[in-house]
């Protein structure tokens, strides 16, 4: 995003931004949105005091506000503070909905903080008014569609609606929204993401070009899963000022989420700093996360200050999980089971990274060996990972449980080195050891074995192991991996 000098100017040049006189997107309310988006909370906060002042019935005012609780709880990851601020949604679309309905923003906007709202709720299991709210967005966007063709802004959140609705796995929520006749499509939502990421720049809606970003590269690493993810994340966010924490976050955590451990301790360790910026407890957890990942047992510092300073309920077992993870390989059997007992007894289960943290806690303590590879090979250290897996064989662990793990993690490291045919013998292993225990590695072997054969064109086979993945039953993961496999169906049949 250019700077706030280039926002002013636009202002007065571009029309989009005075779509009617109660939607007026000024210079002020430009640099709020701006200043939301490095995650400058407070300066937003001020400036949109200012313009309430001055224009008190703006309605791009309530947008702007939603925006920022949105932001202040998505970094506060607050239950408290979600039941805190929620009621203002309601008065934020009593004042839209009374504005001037030949808006483009008329819509829009009202979309926008459903969406918003929607996108928190969920994040604390509240799926069935998530659904509603998506329901609400999506029809609202449809409809400032077919009113406004050529505002481009409507493809941003039906992009993202598309997206997430298509990855749904077979559930509640994928019910209820079916219920209320909302579908999705993975690759049609990316695709126009991936216009607007590629043509906000040269168009007048230039400004609104870091939320896509934001938006498109959580869709791309997360939901997705594209190969093409940290790519493409790093090439679009290279326009982005350095000064935004927005930013910082962003390419961290793909980063972290695409085997660039060392490249994500960096951007962390150099983020903007000080007290104009929200505090973000969560970007210690990562750094710990990333830190660990090559072994280097100085984490815990991190992990110690994500504790101290989190307000939110989400990623507190999966911290304990890491210092037990810490304490054992440090050969610390006492810190080990005492960080264990905090995974069962603090924190919660809305994110599936807690309630995956609780589930190992509650297995056998887990095989050095396979630790260590694990940790190195999700930190991007290939080499380092297949050398510790080398120095073990599958006759030197006990149960079938740290077989089939093993023969997963040699064939991830196998995979990711492009040895395709050692790695596919190692899926296979791990599908015959493992089918028809509770963990994950089976149907997970047999979905990225297709891929692999997807790769290599063998498109019979590909789908053999897609169709293995989703008839495997009663296994961590069950929903998203079976999605998985039917998603990767779908694109080969397409």
């Amino acid at each position: 995003m250019k700077l706030i000098s280039r926002l002013s100017i636009l202002f007065f040049l571009l029309s989009p931004f005075a779509a009617s006189a109660n939607f007026d997107f000024n210079a002020n309310c430009v640099k709020a949105y701006q200043s939301i988006f490095e995650l400058k909370l407070t300066t937003a906060k001020q400036l949109i005091a200012a313009e309430k002042k001055v224009r008190p019935n703006n309605s791009i005012i309530p947008l702007l506000e939603n925006y920022v609780d949105y932001f202040y709880l998505l970094t506060t990851e607050s239950k408290a503070e979600f039941e805190k601020l929620e009621p203002n949604k309601a008065n934020r679309l009593d004042q839209i909905s009374r504005d001037d309905k030949n808006s483009p923003y008329y819509l829009y906007a009202q979309a926008e903080i459903n969406l918003q709202w929607a996108l928190i709720r969920s994040r604390y299991g509240a799926y069935f008014a998530a659904s509603r709210e998506i329901n609400r967005a999506n029809g609202l966007l449809k409809d400032n569609q077919k009113k406004f063709p050529s505002f481009h802004l409507n493809d941003k959140g039906l992009g993202l609606i598309n997206v997430v609705i298509g990855a749904l796995p077979d559930g509640f929520m994928k019910s209820a929204l079916s219920t209320f006749g909302v579908k999705g499509d993975v690759q049609t939502g990316l695709a126009q993401l991936d216009r607007l990421a590629e043509n906000l720049p040269k168009s007048t809606y230039e400004p609104f070009y870091e939320e896509v970003i934001f938006y498109y590269a959580y869709l791309l690493s997360d939901v997705a899963k594209s190969p093409q993810a940290y790519a493409k994340t790093m090439k679009y966010t290279a326009r982005i000022a350095d000064s935004s924490l927005l930013k910082s976050y962003m390419q961290a955590y793909v980063c972290a989420r695409n085997g660039k451990s060392e490249q994500a301790i960096e951007i962390l360790e150099s983020r903007p700093k000080g007290s104009a910026y929200q505090p973000f407890a969560y970007l210690d957890y990562l750094l710990g996360v990333a830190r660990l990942n090559k072994l280097d047992m100085g984490a815990s510092s991190n992990f110690n200050q994500f504790l101290q300073h989190n307000r939110g309920v989400n990623y507190i077992k999966d911290t304990y999980l890491h210092m037990a993870w810490i304490a054992l390989l440090k050969e610390d059997t006492t810190g080990f089971n005492h960080f264990i007992n905090q995974v069962k007894s603090k924190g919660n289960t809305y994110a599936e990274k807690d309630k995956q943290a609780l589930n190992e806690a509650n297995a056998s303590r887990p095989q050095l060996v396979l630790l260590k590879a694990r940790l190195l090979y999700d930190g991007g250290y290939l080499n380092k990972a297949l050398e510790v897996l080398n120095g073990s064989k599958a006759d030197n662990f006990n149960n079938h449980k740290d077989k089939t793990e093993y023969a997963y993690r040699l064939a991830r490291v196998n995979d990711d080195l492009g040895k395709d045919d050692a790695a596919l013998v190692q899926y296979q292993n791990a599908i015959n050891l493992g089918k028809g225990l509770k963990y994950y590695y089976a149907a997970k072997s047999a979905v990225l074995a297709g891929n692999v054969y997807e790769r290599k064109k063998n498109f019979a086979k590909a789908k053999a192991c897609f169709r293995l993945a989703i008839d495997m039953k009663g296994h961590e993961y069950e929903n998203s991996i079976e999605n998985e496999a039917k998603q990767a169906l779908k694109r080969i049949e397409e």
